[in-house]
């Protein structure tokens, strides 16, 4: 029986709080399964299962923190399917080799009448029931047509309503931290659209769909209204937790590792006529931001320079077995977050843009994977939406080099010996000089330049 652990997922991270479980016991689970919801200092995020199995007992409550590496949950091998038991049980009834075979057994006479056999959905017969039943029923999300009236003459009637859409309540698939948020904000789980396995609602899903500002509830003394905290200020706790959390990475990263800085100007004229070129040819759906080709360049510059894509441990340097791109993500909470778009230098520009908007999505709601902040090898800063034309960052530990793009700005400059106003970018690379030195950071910036010069390399 293998143990499902706390995983560790960054390098700074010594403890989890487990907020909730996404399957319980009995439950089929798969290599790969996002199994959990865990909270660190620095986000929250759905933890994969490393095992297939069925989930035979879980360990630890919702709302507990551990340290990483305790058992969770205990998962044991998957259940035998039904078919090669049936066959196994074939072949045990086959007649044994020279033994007669049995004659098989008459089938059952047929009955001389068949009742009726009962339904609940009556697709395409017309349904009785008064405008305010019809309302109801439709502000409850039930189906008249799937109704067996109880009025005279089969009219469905309001405690028909209520009766569906309380066994519909039952039906709906819902964790127990979801159900004791949804009962705290006052949201009802019937409208909540479940993101988790086999549609199950979640508590990001119930937080998503709370609403935001803060609302007052009666009071027994006049002029005291209780107020209810919105989501947001229940969240800011964890963002100055969170904060902090980075602040002492980033502080432990700037002292233990050696820092090198380079930057170059980049001449992004070929590359805003290419991408201005691809959206006017392009469904809306498909269209192209600058930051899509900044970080494809990035993604195949790391491949074309593979020592700064990797990571320092045990006082040595590992390539990464892929780029597995690390994109800076601010939370509304506050803090700071780096998922991976995982083989980012494969990926066609149009899904890299899917993946981008996919992925900074799910981390401003709490629904990154464990693999997605635990896995990058590079990492990109991108605060050109923010007005900043230079960004020089420090770097992820144990990752060994970062690199940061400004704004995409006109700017006069000479060009083939013609003084002229051309769109440019400030591209900075921050690395470990462990790891390596200035003229590799050089080639890289180079690589980065290269392509950005040639889009359609891109």
């Amino acid at each position: 029986m293998a143990e499902f652990t706390m995983p560790s997922l960054g390098a700074d991270m010594d403890e989890g709080t487990l907020l909730e479980w996404l399957v319980g016991p009995g439950d089929p689970v798969h290599k790969g399964d996002p199994v959990a919801v865990v909270e660190t200092a620095k986000s929250t995020i759905e933890v994969e299962c490393f095992e297939t199995g069925t989930m035979a007992e879980l360990l630890v409550e919702p709302g507990a923190t551990v340290p990483v590496g305790t058992p969770l949950a205990l998962i044991g091998a998957s259940a035998k399917k039904p078919e090669k038991a049936e066959k196994r049980r074939a072949a045990r009834r086959a007649p044994k080799k020279g033994e007669p075979a049995k004659p098989p057994s008459p089938p059952p006479e047929p009955a001389t009448a068949q009742a009726p056999v009962p339904t609940t959905a009556r697709q395409g017969v017309h349904t009785e029931a008064g405008p305010l039943v019809r309302h109801l029923a439709e502000r409850s999300g039930v189906g008249l047509e799937t109704l067996l009236g109880s009025g005279p003459g089969g009219r469905v009637t309001r405690t028909d309503v209520e009766e569906a859409a309380a066994a519909r309540q039952l039906r709906l698939r819902v964790t127990p931290l979801a159900r004791r948020l949804a009962a705290e904000m006052g949201v009802d789980l019937a409208t909540v659209r479940g993101t988790g396995k086999d549609s199950a609602v979640r508590a990001a899903d119930v937080r998503q769909a709370a609403p935001g500002p803060a609302t007052e509830a009666p009071s027994a003394h006049v002029g005291a209204p209780t107020v209810r905290p919105s989501a947001e200020r229940l969240s800011g706790d964890r963002g100055t937790a969170r904060r902090r959390a980075i602040a002492g990475l980033m502080s432990r990263a700037n002292r233990d590792i050696p820092h090198y800085y380079l930057s170059t100007t980049v001449d992004m004229a070929a590359a805003m006529d290419w991408l201005h070129e691809h959206n006017r040819r392009s469904p809306i759906g498909e269209r192209l931001l600058p930051a899509a080709l900044l970080l494809k360049a990035a993604a195949l510059a790391a491949r074309d320079v593979p020592e700064l894509n990797g990571s320092w441990t045990d006082d040595h340097f590992t390539a990464g077995e892929g780029v597995h791109l690390g994109v800076a993500v601010s939370l509304r909470g506050g803090g700071l977050v780096a998922p991976a778009l995982h083989h980012a230098d494969t990926l066609p520009l149009p899904q890299l843009m899917t993946a981008l908007k996919d992925v900074v999505t799910r981390a401003r709601t709490g629904r990154l994977r464990g693999s997605e902040v635990s896995d990058a090898t590079i990492t990109v800063t991108n605060l050109g939406d923010q007005g900043v034309e230079t960004v020089f960052g420090v770097i992820y530990p144990p990752q060994v080099a970062l690199v940061g793009f400004g704004r995409v700005v006109d700017r006069p400059c000479a060009v083939e010996g013609m003084l002229g106003v051309r769109p440019v970018v400030t591209a900075t690379l921050s690395a470990d000089h462990r790891a390596t030195d200035g003229a590799v950071g050089a080639r890289y910036l180079t690589a980065v330049t290269h392509l950005l010069q040639n889009p359609e390399q891109l």
